[in-house]
């Protein structure tokens, strides 16, 4: 059986990687010159380690990734308003998204993996399955669904980008909520951290000095986050624009063609679960078509992966609406005091059905 992958980015990587275990023949099509990751930091959170786990990948992305730490919530003054103990939470990988792409590739032959190929159609793709992970603005989706409205603004624009390697290895994974903006801090490991911060604002803003631009956002919050900025090249920084696929789907496959990841479900990053539900997708869709017949397992991949995505997209939509997003002083100083009232136990047991999904076992396909 051979499949045809469209998008070599982390979730079509992973698919390539997962449908080859379970016996396929696979190619993976890059519309850029070179394959590769660009960005900054991923959180490959618990579930999705499962699923690398399920590829003989998780032992490598540990290995590369953010020690064992503590994590928490803050305030800009540097107040907790939670804290999760490294023992309370089962651990959750912090890497650069090159070096997770990096890993994933390390699985596949270099044969399959083909560059400067842009796709137009799938009528043009000769295989039994076609996986469209071209992203939140995947022409395929488009194609497939042309009456399904296009990725919307979310309302906050992120810069991200990644320290010198200047930090202590117990640097904690932390989040700082402010009005109308917060602050995210993922250590590396190798004592590079990456940062991000997110703000309210129009969509298409630009600034001639994007580092400048988030510093005078964030710039006076609490320590480490001046340190920081003082350890990025400024050159290094990204802005963009967060979008979602507001309108769910009404199905993830159509004919021979699944889509998976962001161009299935593109999300907001506020429960950190975009990439990793790439993963999951990647693994369950090997798992069902290990099973044979093509047709049987994309309605089984559509069942299984259709409402846990949209739930979690969902979800990350109303966290962000009472996460930073909240800029009236009562109601951010209300969302404060409730966060500190909650045990941090009680926080975690909540991510349980986010985080607690266990993958499907890959057997080779007969």
């Amino acid at each position: 059986m051979k499949a045809v992958v469209v998008g070599g980015g982390l979730g079509g990587v992973t698919a390539a990687v997962a449908l080859r275990k379970v016996g396929w023949e696979v190619s993976v099509l890059e519309r850029a010159p070179e394959f590769g990751e660009v960005g900054a930091g991923v959180g490959v959170m618990p579930n999705a380690m499962r699923a690398l786990a399920a590829l003989g990948l998780a032992d490598e992305v540990r290995r590369i990734g953010t020690p064992r730490v503590a994590g928490g919530v803050r305030d800009p003054r540097g107040r907790s308003l939670t804290r999760v103990d490294a023992a309370q939470l089962e651990h959750m990988v912090a890497v650069h998204r090159a070096d997770l792409h990096r890993v994933l590739r390390s699985a596949l032959p270099e044969a399959c993996l083909v560059t400067d190929t842009e796709v137009r159609s799938v009528d043009e793709l000769d295989a039994d399955l076609v996986v469209a992970a071209d992203g939140i603005r995947s022409r395929i989706r488009q194609a497939l669904f042309p009456d399904t409205p296009q990725p919307v603004y979310a309302g906050t624009t992120a810069w991200r980008s990644v320290t010198r390697a200047e930090f202590p290895p117990d640097l904690e994974i932390s989040q700082t909520l402010g009005p109308g903006t917060e602050f995210g801090v993922l250590p590396l490991g190798d004592g590079r951290v990456c940062w991000y911060a997110a703000t309210v604002a129009p969509a298409g803003g630009r600034s001639d000095d994007e580092w400048a631009e988030a510093r005078r956002l964030v710039g006076d919050w609490h320590h480490p986050i001046p340190a920081l900025f003082d350890a990025t090249p400024p050159e290094t920084v990204i802005r963009h624009d967060i979008h979602e696929l507001a309108t769910p789907l009404p199905t993830y496959v159509r004919g021979r063609v699944a889509l998976l990841g962001d161009a299935a479900h593109a999300m907001t990053p506020y429960l950190g679960q975009g990439a990793c539900m790439a993963i999951e997708d990647a693994v369950v869709l090997a798992a069902a078509c290990a099973k044979g017949d093509v047709s049987n397992a994309l309605a089984e991949y559509d069942r299984q992966r259709r409402p846990r995505t949209q739930a979690i997209a969902k979800a990350s939509r109303v966290l962000g609406r009472v996460g930073h997003k909240l800029r009236n002083p009562v109601a951010v100083a209300m969302r404060d005091a409730a966060m500190r009232a909650v045990p941090a136990r009680v926080g975690v047991r909540g991510m349980t059905k986010y985080l607690g999904w266990v993958p499907p076992e890959l057997s080779l396909y007969r």
